[in-house]
């Protein structure tokens, strides 16, 4: 029996298109040099499967606004204490007396707030389904220890809209494991009914190149879209009904920008019923920000798959890592962030 690298090399059939979705398999890709073996007809194009990446910067001055004007606590996870914002990013907002803590989890932000009652403490909820649970947790931890100091600044995404936004620039998709542990693949058979391909893909180099070597087989029998389960041991059909349950009664549907992607209707997530009280927009009235990222900045191209990084003017030049413009190159997930560390 050939193996999938085999299978990847020989593949003779139409030009591919394949969008890696999620950051950490551009990061595994680019690792373990999958790219330098695909064949010429075969291109992989990154996604915007990254959560810091897809923050918009109205988020980011919003975040901003709670630290500067209402002397709110921030807590976030690492990577988006950098991320720009229209003026400043929040480690900008730090150097101006801010109060800005990284946390490891949403319920160390719900205890930074119980013991400091005298504050108001808001915890930045960015992430997609695989971190949505974690935040919807905190807060009914905070609901049942009547810790009203403590909200959510929410700028969750649910990938199931992204897909469908995105399915006219790809031949197939390389979906986000850790992603349809949660959600299940429903919503990858539905798009074959649409025409869209594409496979449920693990992170080691070796479930990267079957999920490869898979797409190039169903291509070449050319009978049609397709979809396949390649992560079987952690994606079942049912996703995770205990945090689908969750999901289902702390946060309701929303629309959601995205960043180069625009407004994608029904694709974020916000605090609903009985825990809206915890929303941070609703607790200091603090509007939408719309935001303005840098004007020379790309990686809104990059997101959609129409530009690779090195295409951006910024790239490597004013735009590093030390000194990040853009999303892209902030997070160790983004596809600039890859693309400076093992491209150049």
């Amino acid at each position: 029996m050939k193996s999938p690298l085999k299978i990847i090399e020989e593949y003779s059939g139409r030009p591919l298109r394949i969008m890696e979705v999620c950051g950490t398999h551009t990061h595994e890709i680019f690792r373990h040099g999958i790219r330098k073996i695909l064949p010429p007809a075969i291109t992989l194009v990154s996604g915007p499967g990254c959560p810091v990446c897809v923050t918009p910067p109205g988020y980011i001055d919003s975040a901003v606004d709670l630290a500067l004007k209402h002397h709110a606590v921030i807590c976030t996870f690492g990577d988006l204490i950098r991320v720009p914002g229209s003026e400043t990013s929040l480690a900008g907002a730090r150097t101006q007396g801010a109060e800005i803590r990284p946390v490891y989890t949403p319920l160390d932000a719900v205890e930074i707030a119980r013991e400091n009652p005298e504050k108001e403490v808001v915890f930045l909820a960015v992430g997609f389904e695989t971190t949505a649970p974690s935040a919807c947790i905190a807060v009914k931890h905070a609901k049942r220890d009547k810790v009203k100091n403590f909200s959510l600044l929410t700028s969750n995404k649910t990938m199931p809209q992204a897909y469908r936004t995105l399915a006219g620039c790809v031949d197939a998709f390389l979906y986000p494991g850790h992603v349809h542990t949660i959600i299940g693949s429903g919503i990858c058979r539905e798009l074959v009914t649409s025409g869209v391909s594409g496979v449920i893909a693990g992170f080691q180099a070796d479930e990267l190149l079957t999920a490869l070597a898979v797409i190039a087989v169903r291509a070449n029998e050319g009978q049609g879209a397709f979809f396949e389960n390649c992560y079987p041991r952690v994606a079942r059909d049912e996703g995770n009904p205990a945090a689908l349950k969750l999901l289902d009664e702390v946060m309701a549907p929303c629309d959601a920008e995205w960043r180069g992607l625009g407004v994608i209707p029904g694709s974020g997530l916000k605090l609903g019923g009985e825990y809206a009280d915890f929303d941070a927009r609703l607790k200091f009235g603090e509007p939408e920000c719309s935001g303005r990222p840098h004007p020379g900045c790309r990686c809104g191209e990059i997101l959609k798959g129409v530009l690779k990084p090195e295409g951006c003017p910024l790239f490597g030049k004013v735009c590093t890592p030390l000194h990040p413009v853009g999303a892209c190159m902030v997070s160790h997930e983004g596809a600039c962030s890859a693309y400076y560390q093992y491209e150049r």
